[in-house]
Order: structure tokens, then sequence, then C-alpha cells
């Protein structure tokens, strides 16, 4: 069970799994519970996720809450002021390696920080921040969606497309959505030839 409200010595929320789980409409239905609590909190989101909106987290069914884009990580501490007590971030696998100490240092100040995010890659392969943030964390919700192929549950995202456009640094990072990825379970998920480092 998730508090309501935060605690003297904070903690870190983590809302992960495939895509097409319903993460960050998990997000904003947190975020809609703080506001109806009056809690004082920010909203931030990679600048690299813009499939729906650049000033908002938005879900696959269209909710929606205001967001900052951010960069990389330095870029959120000149948003915190004395009133804000919970920061919220979606799409953290996006984020650049600082973003694990400054949550856990965030935690250890008093905050109450919320993050959302893929637990693997297209291969099946764990993000490195968000295994860190997991086992960093308070309080965890894994989300499944459901397996294209069989109808099961689904927890791995199964990248459909093969060409990597040529704008992208980084082959395992393609933004996109059901034009790009589909949710399978584990039998169904086919894991792509190994990719060069």
């Amino acid at each position: 069970m998730i508090p309501e409200y935060n605690q003297k010595d904070g903690w870190i929320e983590v809302i992960c799994g495939p895509m097409f789980a319903g993460k960050s409409e998990e997000l904003i239905r947190r975020v809609k519970r703080m506001e109806y609590a009056h809690q004082k909190f920010i909203c931030f989101k990679p600048k690299i996720d813009n499939r729906y909106s650049e000033n908002e987290i938005v879900s696959h069914s269209m909710r929606k809450t205001k967001s900052i884009n951010i960069s990389k990580t330095e870029d959120i501490k000149q948003y915190l002021k004395d009133d804000i007590k919970i920061i919220v971030i979606d799409e953290v696998q996006f984020l650049d390696d600082e973003i694990v100490p400054f949550c856990i240092d965030l935690a250890d100040k008093g905050y109450r920080v919320v993050v959302a995010g893929l637990d693997m890659d297209f291969r099946g392969i764990p993000f490195k921040n968000m295994a860190l943030l997991l086992a960093a964390s308070e309080y965890i919700t894994k989300l499944s969606a459901i397996c294209v192929k069989c109808g099961s549950p689904a927890t791995r995202t199964q990248r459909i497309v093969n060409n990597i456009p040529a704008d992208y640094d980084d082959p395992i990072i393609i933004v996109g959505a059901s034009q790009t990825y589909e949710p399978r379970c584990r039998h169904c998920h086919e894991v792509p030839h190994k990719l060069k480092n």
C-alpha cells in the first residue's frame, strides 16, 4: 500500500512494466489524487518523449497532466522550491545516470519521489536506471499489458520495426507507440539479433 501523504523521511515509488501497461495512466491517477489532497508537486518528463505533447504527460488513452520537459537530471534542480514536496517523473528510463543518486538524495531529504518507466528494453534487458531505482525504492507497482499474440499477461515490449531512423544515436531507444512496439508475454516475445555495442 502506498501512503497518500508525504512522510518526514521521504520515499521512492516506482511504476514499471512494458509499453501499453498503463504506467503513465497510473502516474496521472496519482497526480490527480495529489491535486485533490492539495499537495504541492511538480511533474517532469524527458524532452525526447514528444509523442503526444511537449508540455504534458499523456497516457495512450489521452489522459494528461502538465509537466516540464527536461534534457538531463540537472535540469530538475532549478524547479525545486521549498513548498514542493513531491517530485513526479515519467519515462525515467530515458534520463541520464545521475537520476538514480538524485532520486535517492531527494527521498533522503524528505521528498516523495514518484517515477514511471519501462523496466526492460525491447530485447528484454533491464534498463540500468530502472533496475537501480527498483532496488532503491520503498514502493513498486509492476504493471502488465495484454499480449497481442495470445492474450496472456504481457511483461515484454516487442519492437515491430527493424529499421532504425538515421537521427537516433542509440539503437536501443526509439520513441514510438503502437506503430513501433507491441506488448508480448514471455513466450511470444521474440528477441531480435544481438545488437553491436
